[in-house]
């Protein structure tokens, strides 16, 4: 992927805002996403983190301030919840089709990228949540979507799962260079698995880089002990070297003073 390539902004918002009666549930926001970039929004229930995602993908107008995306915009969604009855009847393949007509070779190359096309024929209803969540992507991303939103993408998956999920969308990004929007109350993810960090309250609180959200007094005082010991987790995370024979070698010791005189990787 060039350079150019992930300058490209796909949507921006400048100062949007929603107002419902008397109360503004956001206010005030700036976002932008471009080509190739993953973008998390974190925040307490409440603070306007799907509202943001739906206008972002235009189910909502804002109220206040303008919002600009690029020519011909391909948006996936997925949504925070999704309900299936029990008594409908439905597969994997045929749910895939469900609001749009799709190839039989479209349909495997999405199931094939999310590692699921052998649930093709499984009943959705008896699908587990990690391979719900695989479907609902691959509904996404069979429209080639230059946009990937995906609200709280790791409900009803367990811990390990969500580790496997969140890597599929870091390859999903690098295989057909999307911008990603994510929605996420998981600091420890976020902090692992995205460009660029905006924390939410009804407003935007702090944004930036994970290490400079991560630091934001505005972060530690919204996520209070969570925040703290996510903080201390992704800096463990990342006080080391991991060197060519396996042997770590901490950023506080130099590569130089190394036994080995391995460099980093």
């Amino acid at each position: 992927m060039n350079k150019n390539t992930q300058r490209e902004i796909l949507v921006s918002g400048l100062g949007i805002g929603v107002k419902q009666g008397q109360r503004w549930r956001i206010r005030g926001v700036d976002i932008s996403i471009s080509r190739g970039e993953i973008v998390t929004l974190i925040g307490p229930n409440g603070s306007g983190k799907s509202t943001v995602a739906k206008i972002i993908t235009g189910v909502i107008s804002p109220t206040a301030g303008q919002i600009i995306r690029a020519d011909n915009l391909r948006i996936g969604y997925v949504p925070q919840k999704l309900e299936i009855a029990q008594t409908l009847p439905i597969n994997v393949t045929r749910f895939l089709s469900l609001t749009k007509s799709h190839s039989p070779q479209e349909v495997r190359k999405a199931l094939e990228m999310l590692e699921v096309f052998h649930l093709k024929n499984a009943p959705v209803q008896q699908l587990s949540g990690g391979e719900f969540q695989r479907v609902l992507l691959a509904r996404a991303m069979i429209l080639a979507p230059d946009l990937l939103v995906l609200d709280e993408p790791a409900q009803g998956v367990d811990y390990a799962g969500q580790g496997i999920l969140y890597a599929l969308v870091e390859r999903l990004r690098e295989q057909t260079g999307c911008g990603v929007l994510m929605v996420s109350h998981d600091l420890h993810v976020v902090m692992a698995q995205t460009d660029k960090v905006i924390c939410l309250n009804g407003h935007v609180c702090c944004s930036g880089s994970p290490d400079v959200v991560a630091g934001s007094p505005q972060f530690l005082e919204l996520f209070g002990q969570e925040a703290q010991q996510t903080l201390a987790l992704y800096r463990h995370e990342h006080d080391h070297a991991h060197l060519p024979d396996g042997e770590i070698c901490n950023h506080s010791t130099t590569l130089g003073d190394s036994k080995k005189g391995a460099s980093d990787v």
